[in-house]
C-alpha cells in the first residue's frame, strides 16, 4: 500500500513539467499558427494529447520494471501460475497511470491563460482524488455524505487494480512481532481454542497443538486485506476499462473548454471585421 501511495505521489511532478510546455506550445499556436489558418484547434489540441503518449509509455516501461520486479510484487503470482498475467496487467494498468495524468494536466489547463495557476488547480484536484481514493481513509469511513466521493475519484480503481493486482491470491506469513500470544484455558490445545474465532474472523494458528501459548496471526491470506479495503482482484480488469473512461473523459473535456474559452467564437469574428 505504502509503495503504490509512493507511486501516486509522481502526478503533481509530471503534471508541473507537462502544463508549461503546452503552454507555450499553445501561445505560439494562437499568435502564428491559428491567424495563418495553418492548421485547426482541433489538430493542435490532438497532437498536443497524442504527442505524449509515446513518452508515457516509455516512462511507464521504465517505473515498471524499476519498480514491480525490485519489491518481489511479482513472486505474489507465483502460486497461481500468473506471473505474466498479472505482471502484463500491472503494466497496462502503468501505461494507463501516465496517460491518465498527462491528459489531466492537458485538461486542467486547456483553458486557462498561465502555467501557476493551472499547476495550482491540477495539484489541489490531485489531493482531493487522494484523498478520498480508498487509501488514506477506507470506504466505510467516509461517512454517507462523501461515499460519492470515493465512487468519483479516478483513483480509486487505479490504485484498487494496482493493489489488486500486485498482492492477490498468495498466502501471508506474520513476522515475529506480528503474532499474537494468549494462554488458552488448562487442558484445551490452540486449534481447539481458537478454532472457532479463526474460522469467523480470518487468520491462522500458528500451532494448533500447542497447550502452554497460543499463536496467532490475523491474516492468513492477501485476499483477506483486499477485501477489507474493497479491492478484490476479480475486479482489477473492470477497474482498467473504468480509468480508460477517464481518459477519454479528459480529452474530450480538454477539446470543450479550449473550444469555450479561447477560440474565437463567429460572432466576435464577425465584429472584428466590421470594426
Amino acid at each position: 500500500m505504502l509503495s503504490l501511495f509512493m507511486l501516486m505521489s509522481i502526478f503533481g511532478q509530471i503534471v508541473e513539467q507537462s502544463i508549461p510546455n503546452f503552454v507555450v506550445n499553445r501561445a505560439l499556436y494562437e499568435v502564428r499558427e491559428r491567424p495563418s489558418k495553418a492548421y485547426s484547434w482541433q489538430v493542435f489540441m490532438v497532437s498536443n494529447i497524442l504527442v505524449e503518449i509515446p513518452w508515457a509509455i516509455l516512462m511507464a516501461t521504465l517505473v515498471f520494471i524499476t519498480w514491480y520486479y525490485p519489491i518481489g510484487l511479482d513472486r505474489n503470482a507465483i502460486p497461481t501460475n500468473e506471473v505474466a498475467l498479472r505482471g502484463g496487467l500491472m503494466f497496462l494498468l502503468m501505461i494507463t497511470y501516465l496517460i491518465f495524468t498527462s491528459t489531466f494536466g492537458t485538461l486542467v489547463i486547456s483553458a486557462i491563460g498561465d502555467a501557476e495557476t493551472g499547476a495550482n488547480i491540477s495539484n489541489l484536484l490531485f489531493i482531493i482524488c487522494l484523498i478520498f481514493c480508498g487509501v488514506l481513509v477506507t470506504k466505510e469511513k467516509l461517512g454517507v455524505f462523501w461515499i460519492f466521493m470515493y465512487y468519483v475519484s479516478p483513483f480509486t480503481y487505479l490504485l484498487s487494480g494496482m493493489l489488486s493486482t500486485a498482492v492477490a491470491n498468495t498466502d501471508i506469513v506474520c513476522a515475529a512481532n506480528e503474532i499474537l500470544t494468549m494462554q488458552p484455558p488448562p487442558g484445551w490445545t490452540c486449534a481447539e481454542y481458537l478454532n472457532e474465532y479463526v474460522s469467523m474472523a480470518g487468520g491462522y494458528i500458528v500451532d494448533g497443538n500447542a497447550t502452554d501459548e497460543c499463536g496467532f496471526c490475523s491474516m492468513a491470506s492477501t485476499n483477506q486485506f483486499l477485501t477489507a479495503v474493497s479491492t478484490p482482484y476479480s475486479e482489477a480488469w473492470r477497474n482498467l476499462g473504468i480509468v480508460w473512461i477517464y481518459i477519454v473523459v479528459n480529452v474530450l473535456g480538454a477539446l470543450f473548454l479550449y473550444w469555450l474559452f479561447r477560440v474565437p467564437k463567429k460572432i466576435n469574428s464577425e465584429r472584428e471585421k466590421k470594426e
